[in-house]
């Protein structure tokens, strides 16, 4: 493999698999060499001088898919993207369903998120939003108030596992 600290989605030719008998006798092609690894996976449309802190998009490793706190902002152009906080719930998720999905998951893998919001009395209407992003069994969550950055409204952070 040529650069080993970028995450390879599940269909690309580099990644490597080892053949093992699952528990019911049958080959699996799980990424043997990799899932111990702990690999960065960047949000896609990333600008190469997108301004951040000392932290990655989201680490992948075993597995589990860690998801720093993410907002409204639009990746294209480093900047964020105030809005009611309907529109910046939205944003917000979207940055998350994006991120996720590079790593091969989906929204319905998320079994944790941490929320935080600007002004806990948009509570309803930020719940209301972001309920449309998981169906079945939603995901354990913690939603607090606090002081955010810029002007956000909200935060979310996540950890999904990714099968």
């Amino acid at each position: 493999m040529k650069n080993s600290n970028i995450f390879l989605s599940p269909g690309h030719p580099e990644r490597k698999f080892h053949n093992c008998k699952n528990l019911a006798g049958s080959f699996c092609r799980c990424p043997a060499i990799f899932d111990s690894m702990k690999r960065p996976v960047i949000h896609p449309d990333r600008d190469k001088a997108f301004a951040t802190g000392a932290y990655t998009d989201a680490v992948l490793i075993d597995g589990w898919l860690y998801v720093s706190g993410q907002a409204s902002v639009d990746f294209n152009t480093s900047a964020f993207v105030l809005g009611t906080i309907e529109e910046e719930t939205t944003r917000t998720l979207q940055n998350i369903q994006t991120i996720i999905e590079t790593a091969g998951g989906q929204m319905d893998q998320v079994v944790k998120c941490t929320v935080h919001l600007a002004d806990i009395s948009d509570f309803d209407r930020y719940n209301t939003v972001y309920a449309g992003f998981f169906t079945g069994v939603k995901p354990a969550r913690t939603t607090v108030q606090s002081v955010l950055a810029e002007g956000i409204k909200v935060e979310i952070d996540c950890v999904a596992k990714i099968a």
